[in-house]
């Protein structure tokens, strides 16, 4: 136990004295870039996606008899 309490106060130091944090409008533009580049990575994703659905309709249409 005396591990872990030795582990959470060397964590909480770390993160108070040595952190240095974003300011709030830098923190924001992040925001913005992480979810434009989500919502880009899902559409590409979901375009890919659509695609091979499509192959595979299409070839399951191609050998069914």
């Amino acid at each position: 136990m005396a591990n872990f309490k030795s582990y959470l106060s060397g964590s909480y130091d770390e993160l108070k004295n040595h952190v240095t944090w974003p300011t709030a409008s830098e923190a924001q533009r992040l925001m913005v870039v992480v979810a434009v580049f989500s919502i880009l990575f899902s559409l590409a994703i979901w375009g890919i996606d659509e695609l091979f659905s499509g192959l595979i309709k299409q070839y399951y249409n191609w050998v069914k008899f």
